[in-house]
């Protein structure tokens, strides 16, 4: 897999029927390393090492539906009160991000109303504050510290 434009992490691998998998300390079990896996790993440990938010607040491709569309979404950290603190879409390395990336994070967002929002692609990182009595998002250099 190629280098990310994140932090060296350490991953644990295995063969699985002749597929590679990676494990994901999220959901407790091993996933078959697809590009896009690999940029949400590194998202994972990303949010646990760098931004120090509670594993127990880090949710996963978990299903939900928009307009009687079943979606997943990549990634949720929770806030303690069980709203929604930051989602998180991933896109595989080779997929560029565009308006069309934004509308599907926006899209889930009408469901799930995070206060922030990430979007990656492993390269490039962009980083939003929603701010929903104005009906717009703002760009961040990045995404804030977990809080006590």
């Amino acid at each position: 897999m190629q280098q990310l434009n994140f932090p060296s992490y350490s991953f644990r691998f295995k063969n699985n029927e002749n597929k590679v998998a990676i494990f994901d300390e999220i959901r407790k079990k091993f996933v078959i390393l697809t590009p896009e896996e690999w940029v949400r790993q590194h998202v994972v440990q990303f949010l646990l090492q760098e931004k120090k938010y509670p594993k127990s607040y880090i949710n996963i491709e978990k299903l939900l539906k928009i307009n009687d569309l079943k979606k997943r979404y990549d990634i949720v950290v929770f806030n303690p009160d069980g709203s929604i603190f930051i989602l998180v879409e991933c896109k595989a390395p080779e997929i560029k991000i565009s308006q069309d990336t934004f509308d599907q994070i926006a899209r889930y967002n009408m469901t799930l109303n995070a206060q922030y929002l990430m979007v990656t692609n492993g390269h490039n990182h962009y980083f939003c504050q929603m701010d929903y009595e104005q009906e717009l998002y703002k760009f961040l250099q990045e995404l804030p510290n977990y809080q006590l």
